[in-house]
């Protein structure tokens, strides 16, 4: 078995006929913290939603192995009981549907067995505690109403409660104050100190002051131009991508 919990080659993939990744590698081992960042329109996004199954892309070569398994071929659903997670830059609203309600769904889902409900309670009090979070706050609709920093307060909520294997932050940071950043930042390091893996899409660097960071991709024009290691990211703040495009 590959060493890598996330192994990608030559991945290839766009939506409407056009390519917006042409040729990215990426490898992540288990327990690892990744940074993927680069100018607006270069692919973050795009290689965030191919991982996760998203149909209105389509992969037209290469390979993405995640825990051993083919993703190419999986639904949505199958990738999440496999383990992967997405927070996105604008999360849905879902009337009539309370967050506890929802995360209990997803749960069950994920591992085929009823959840019990004292535990889960219990889980759902220990979390809140977390992130300075009203437990009222998860017998709301979710994201119906939501600030933009609740919502992504919500997301940082349902990755502890779900405990993936793999998690994909798209810009989770954004638009968000100081106290929120704070906050997410918090929830984001429990969730690598027990021990899941991270692939963080940002274009800011609030998020990772504090975060040990293993490894740096800057893409560009849908490929991988730079690796490195936490120091890309100082480089980056302080000469940004032009000098790493023609690298």
């Amino acid at each position: 078995m590959s060493e890598y919990i996330l192994d990608i080659k030559d991945l290839h993939a766009g939506i409407e006929g056009e390519e917006i990744l042409k040729g990215v590698d990426l490898r992540i081992a288990a327990g690892e913290t990744h940074v993927l960042m680069g100018p607006n329109g270069a692919g973050k996004s795009t290689l965030g939603n191919v991982i996760m199954g998203n149909p209105v892309y389509k992969v037209n070569s290469g390979s993405m192995i995640f825990d051993g398994k083919d993703l190419t071929e999986m639904s949505v659903d199958e990738r999440a009981k496999a383990g992967l997670f997405m927070s996105f830059q604008n999360p849905l609203e879902v009337p009539g549907l309370t967050m506890d309600n929802f995360i209990r769904s997803a749960l069950r889902e994920r591992t085929g067995k009823a959840i019990k409900i004292f535990q889960f309670k219990k889980k759902l009090e220990e979390t809140c505690s977390l992130l300075d979070m009203d437990e009222a706050y998860v017998q709301r609709d979710l994201n119906v109403g939501f600030s933009g920093g609740e919502k992504k307060k919500a997301e940082i909520f349902q990755l502890l409660m779900l405990e993936p294997k793999f998690a994909i932050l798209d810009e989770t940071d954004s638009g968000l104050d100081v106290d929120a950043v704070r906050i997410v930042s918090k929830g984001v390091d429990i969730f690598r100190k027990n021990g899941g893996t991270l692939l963080i899409i940002t274009h800011s660097t609030r998020i990772l002051e504090g975060l040990n960071v293993d490894a740096t991709h800057v893409i560009v024009d849908g490929k991988v131009v730079k690796e490195g290691g936490a120091e890309l990211v100082e480089t980056i703040n302080a000469g940004g991508f032009e000098g790493l495009k023609n690298e």
